[in-house]
């Protein structure tokens, strides 16, 4: 294992105990959430790179099931390459995306005509809309309660968010990261339809990378959900170290 993918790996198993409640299962950890918000999904223990017996993942789904939350997995191809088998043995299907790192600075991108991009903070009046943007990228509406989560976690420390704002203050495209100590990850970005293919995704991404990098961020990753999202991000100075694979029934 890489020291990248070290760090990343044990920053995947920190970054959910801020809001759950992590169950052992020998070579896996099910993260379950606390109160409301989407639910989490189970993961390899820290540490543990070897095969994973098909029985230990039967146990999860089992317990998945009696809780009621989504029969649903989340790893590195190349940290714990001996998952895949049984997780697509007990009948889940396996989705690859590429797993990107920033070197140095974010390459520069030009703001948008039309809009300002900043960061938000749990007070601002641009919230709610910040934090709606990038569910109605995909066509959903947040649950009751999520701006107020996301406030809260602005305020612990746990969840940065920017948004590119119209001129009315209402968000069109947001998106945040999430600091460990020196390591953040920048998820959740997304734009509303009617404000695509105007460069307001890869303008967020690269103020949170900026405001990751000013918090003391010495490394900056994310997920792209397929590769031509990939190159959109490489333009931005990212480059894909390896695949996150993402498994549900």
């Amino acid at each position: 294992m890489t020291p990248v993918l070290k760090r990343i790996e044990t920053y995947y198993d920190t970054v959910p105990r801020t809001s759950a409640r992590a169950e052992d299962f020998g070579p896996l950890t099910l993260f379950v959430r606390e109160g409301g918000g989407w639910p989490f999904y189970a993961r390899p223990a820290l540490g543990v790179t070897g095969e994973i017996p098909l029985g230990a993942v039967e146990k999860v789904r089992a317990r998945q099931r009696e809780l009621g939350v989504p029969e649903a997995f989340e790893w590195v191809a190349e940290t714990t390459p001996g998952l895949r088998a049984a997780v697509e043995a007990s009948g889940l299907t396996v989705s690859e995306h590429p797993l990107m790192v920033l070197e140095g600075e974010a390459l520069a991108v030009p703001e948008p005509e039309g809009v300002t991009v900043r960061m938000v903070g749990a007070d601002d009046p641009a919230l709610r809309s910040a934090v709606a943007a990038p569910f109605a990228a995909f066509g959903v509406a947040p649950e009751p309660g999520t701006a107020e989560r996301i406030g809260a976690r602005i305020e612990a420390g746990w969840t940065r968010l920017a948004a590119a704002l119209d001129g009315t203050g209402e968000a069109l495209s947001a998106g945040q990261h999430q600091p460990v100590g020196p390591v953040s990850e920048v998820v959740g970005v997304g734009t509303v339809p009617s404000a695509r293919r105007r460069g307001l995704g890869p303008a967020v991404t690269a103020a949170l990378v900026a405001d990751a990098r000013a918090h003391g961020a010495e490394l900056v990753f994310l997920s792209a959900s397929d590769a031509d999202v990939a190159r959109l991000y490489g333009r931005l100075g990212f480059r894909t170290v390896a695949t996150a694979l993402i498994a549900e029934a």
